[in-house]
């Protein structure tokens, strides 16, 4: 695993404890900043939804799609480089984290369906 980059690493760590450890905490807030932090905060807030069809963070002003790692959202279409593993949105690092810790609110049903009724 010392080959790993940051955040392969802090990935298995938190599979591996199956929860947010302080530690754990700490590094993702140090690598990914405040998009860490956010991220963090959505997951405890219940905002990652998983449908038959898509997975979904509840932002502040809309929801966004997240698929293999890549967000619908602005910051990740013009600000980050899908290149390095440490630039990403703070949707797909809720992902990442409600995934792996068990805390992702499962509805099943399509989210297409869902978002016609918005």
């Amino acid at each position: 695993m010392s080959e790993a980059n940051p955040v392969e690493r802090w990935q298995a760590a938190l599979e591996e404890a199956g929860e947010l450890t302080p530690e754990i905490v700490g590094d993702i807030s140090s690598i990914h900043g405040d998009r860490g932090v956010r991220a963090i905060e959505a997951v405890g807030e219940n905002r990652v939804k998983s449908y038959r069809d898509f997975t979904i963070v509840v932002g502040y002003d809309d929801e966004y799609i997240v698929e293999d790692g890549g967000c619908t959202c602005k910051d990740s279409e013009y600000n980050l480089d899908a290149d390095d593993p440490t630039e990403r949105c703070w949707h797909s690092l809720a992902v990442a984290i409600a995934r792996r810790v068990g805390h992702v609110d499962y509805h099943d049903m399509w989210y297409s369906d869902v978002r016609e009724l918005i």
